[in-house]
C-alpha cells in the first residue's frame, strides 16, 4: 500500500500540472478565439479538461492492469491521435475565423468540439496508467482525482488569460487559437521523431 504522504501529494500535483500543459494552452485558444465567453462556459471548459484528465490516467491504470498487451500496441499509437485532432480543430479554428471576418462573434467551441479537444489535450495522460500501475486503485484514484483539480485551475486561469488577450485582438483571435492548436500538434510530432 502507497503512502498516502506530503511527498505523494506533491508528485501528485506536480505531475498534475506538467499533463495540464496542452490543456492549458487550448483554453488560452479558447478564450482568445471568444472574448466574450460566460463564466459558465469558462468552467464548462475548465471541467472538461479536468474531468478528460482524471479519468484518462485511471484508464491507463486499468488497461494496464487488465489487458495490458493491447495497451502496450495501442500506446505507440496515442501521441498521433493527439496530433490529428488538434491539427483538425486547429484549421477549422483559423477557417471559421476567416470565414466569419470580423461579422458578429459565434461561440468558439460546442459541447462535441469541446469533447475532442478534452480528448486530444488528456490522450497522452493514457500512459500514466504505466507510471501509477505499481499503486493500488485508491492512492491511483487520487492522483487521478488531484490531476483533475490542478487542471480545473489551470485551464480557469488560461480561459481568463486568453479573455483579455482576445478582446484585444478582436477578429484575429480565432486566428491565434488556431495557431497556437497547430503548434502544440507540431511539437507533439517532433517529440516522436526525437524520442
Amino acid at each position: 500500500m502507497t503512502n498516502l504522504n506530503f511527498s505523494f501529494f506533491l508528485n501528485s500535483v506536480i505531475f498534475g500540472a506538467g499533463l495540464a500543459a496542452d490543456a492549458f494552452t487550448v483554453s488560452v485558444a479558447n478564450g482568445l478565439n471568444e472574448p466574450k465567453m460566460s463564466g459558465r462556459k469558462t468552467c464548462l471548459i475548465s471541467g472538461t479538461f479536468a474531468v478528460f484528465q482524471f479519468i484518462m490516467p485511471l484508464t491507463g491504470w486499468f488497461c494496464v492492469r487488465t489487458v495490458a498487451g493491447i495497451f502496450t500496441a495501442f500506446e505507440k499509437a496515442v501521441p498521433w491521435i493527439g496530433f490529428t485532432l488538434l491539427i483538425f480543430i486547429g484549421v477549422k479554428m483559423i477557417i471559421d475565423t476567416v470565414k466569419n471576418n470580423g461579422g458578429e462573434e459565434k461561440p468558439a467551441v460546442g459541447l462535441k468540439g469541446l469533447a475532442v479537444q478534452g480528448i486530444a489535450t488528456s490522450i497522452d495522460a493514457l500512459s500514466v496508467g504505466f507510471t501509477i500501475a505499481d499503486l493500488g486503485f485508491l492512492p491511483a484514484f487520487i492522483e487521478s482525482l488531484i490531476i483533475g483539480a490542478v487542471t480545473f485551475a489551470i485551464c480557469f486561469a488560461g480561459c481568463h488569460i486568453g479573455l483579455k488577450a482576445g478582446s484585444k485582438l478582436a477578429g484575429k483571435a480565432g486566428i491565434a487559437g488556431g495557431v497556437i492548436l497547430i503548434g502544440i500538434a507540431l511539437r507533439i510530432a517532433i517529440g516522436q521523431f526525437i524520442h
